[in-house]
Formats: structure tokens, C-alpha cells, sequence
């Protein structure tokens, strides 16, 4: 009788970390969207007068090399970063999900087309993939998106196909069949259900790999370019100025940091949430 205060203790904890971690994820998403509210510079503007000033009322977090507002680049950079990171995601949610739940119900020569497709896709680690198609594709935020959009997109397929493939042998589906259910209500009503949980998890966990690759996408040239504000380009920009004024490179580093490390809270607060073998001892 003792151990059970503490196990209800431990699962409310755990779930307020996952609603603080949600919570703090919601909060960027607004300031991303709404980040011109709280403007008070032009992200852009130059001016070589104030430039890599300290700390100040009017600058909170100073000015970089080119005399710009530090805080101004890192709210625009919210937009950049996680802002593009969500359509890249959302974009392979929404390719791989239905490639994947047609796939696993039809079998047939679609799901040997679509193994095929994948096996050469996952030939190859993602980032390599996505290295080669940004630099065939050119340097530019749309193309880093839509590179790792074509990585991505497997790997949510093929999550989906397995799970149906395992779901549709089940006696549920099988009534469905034998009650005349036509093939897009069964993938839509029974299957769908079963495997939004796994996608939720997989997506909230992948969050912070892709915002991890477009930074660094992003560092290296591929990405967003000058002078657009965004965490990674930001980090590369700071890197001469790094042993003279190391917080031109900290914040924005820290920003990338704090984000993945929400993302992957809520990843396991959901993947704990959705695991059907869990028991309450």
C-alpha cells in the first residue's frame, strides 16, 4: 500500500513535464508567429555605428558584427528555424502517412513498389541523402525543406505499414471486411486510430532532428541565406567573433539547444502515454 502514493506520484510527475514541455513548445510557436509583435528593430537593418555593443536597455541582448539587434534576429530566427522545421514535418506527415496506411492494407505490387523506394532511400544515413538533394537541389531554405521532406517521408511510411500490417490481421478488421466495409473506411475508422499514437511519437522525437538539420543545414550555406535571421546561419555569422564576443554565438546555440530538448521531452512524455503495455502497478 506504501509504493502506491509514490508510483501515482511518479506518473503525475512525469506528466506534468510532458504538459510543461508541451506548454513550452506552444509558447515558441506563438512567439514565431507573432514575433513582430515584439519587435522593436529591423532585423535587417545595419548599422556599423553600434556594432557588437553589450548588453543594454534598448539592445537586451547587444548588437552583432553588422551593428544588428541580437534579440530582434533571434525572435525572426524562431521563424526560420522552427518555423520551417514544422513544414518539413508536417509535409512528410502528410506524404507518408497515406503512402505507408495504403501500402500495409494493399499489399500487392504497391507495397514491393514502395519497400523498393524505401530500402533506397534508407541505403543511406538521412543526413548524407539530405546533403546530396540540398546540393543538387541549390542553396535555399525551400530546397533544404523539400530535401529533407524526401528524407523524412520513409520513414513515417514505413512506421504506418508495419503497424497496419499488424493491425489488419486482427479480428476487428476482419469483421469489418466480412460486414462489407469498403477498403477507405476500414484504413480511415479502424486503422487510423491505431496508428496515430505511433506517429505522434515518432513525429514529436523527429522535431528536434529536423531542427537540428536545418541549423545545421543552415551553418553550413545550404540554408537560409544572408541576411536572413535564422539560429544557424546566426551561428556561423558569430564564428570570427567567437573568443572576442562568445554570446554572438551562445544565444543562438542555447535557442537550438532549449528547442530540441522540449521536443524530445514531449517525445517521451508521449511515447510513455501511447505505450499500450503500460500498467499502473
Amino acid at each position: 500500500m506504501r509504493g502506491i502514493p509514490l508510483q501515482l506520484l511518479k506518473i503525475k510527475k512525469h506528466r506534468w513535464k510532458g504538459i510543461l514541455a508541451l506548454g513550452c513548445i506552444l509558447f515558441v510557436v506563438v512567439i514565431a508567429i507573432y514575433a513582430f509583435i515584439f519587435l522593436r528593430h529591423d532585423p535587417s537593418l545595419t548599422n556599423l555605428d553600434n556594432r557588437l555593443q553589450g548588453a543594454s536597455l534598448q539592445h537586451p541582448l547587444g548588437t552583432d558584427q553588422l551593428g544588428r539587434d541580437v534579440l530582434t534576429r533571434l525572435l525572426v530566427g524562431t521563424q526560420q528555424t522552427i518555423g520551417y522545421s514544422l513544414l518539413a514535418l508536417i509535409v512528410s506527415l502528410v506524404m507518408g502517412i497515406p503512402i505507408g496506411l495504403f501500402s500495409g492494407y494493399k499489399r500487392g505490387i504497391v507495397d514491393r513498389i514502395f519497400m523498393r523506394i524505401a530500402d533506397g532511400f534508407l541505403a543511406f544515413p538521412d543526413t548524407i541523402v539530405a546533403i546530396v538533394l540540398s546540393g543538387l537541389l541549390g542553396a535555399g531554405i525551400g530546397n533544404l525543406v523539400l530535401a529533407i521532406v524526401m528524407v523524412k517521408w520513409v520513414s513515417y511510411a514505413r512506421l504506418v505499414r508495419s503497424t497496419v500490417l499488424a493491425e489488419s490481421q486482427k479480428d476487428y478488421v476482419l469483421i469489418a471486411r466480412t460486414n462489407g466495409l469498403s477498403s477507405s473506411k476500414i484504413m480511415c475508422k479502424h486503422l487510423f486510430p491505431h496508428i496515430i499514437g505511433n506517429v505522434f511519437v515518432l513525429a514529436s522525437l523527429d522535431l528536434g532532428k529536423i531542427i537540428l538539420l536545418i541549423s545545421a543545414f543552415c551553418y553550413i550555406g545550404l540554408g537560409a541565406q544572408p541576411p536572413v535571421p535564422e539560429w544557424g546561419a546566426m551561428l556561423n555569422e558569430s564564428r570570427p567573433y567567437f573568443q572576442s564576443k562568445p554570446e554572438l554565438m551562445i544565444c543562438p546555440g542555447l535557442a537550438i539547444v532549449l528547442a530540441v530538448l522540449l521536443t524530445n521531452l514531449l517525445g517521451d512524455y508521449l511515447r510513455d502515454y501511447f505505450d499500450v503495455k503500460k500498467e499502473v502497478r
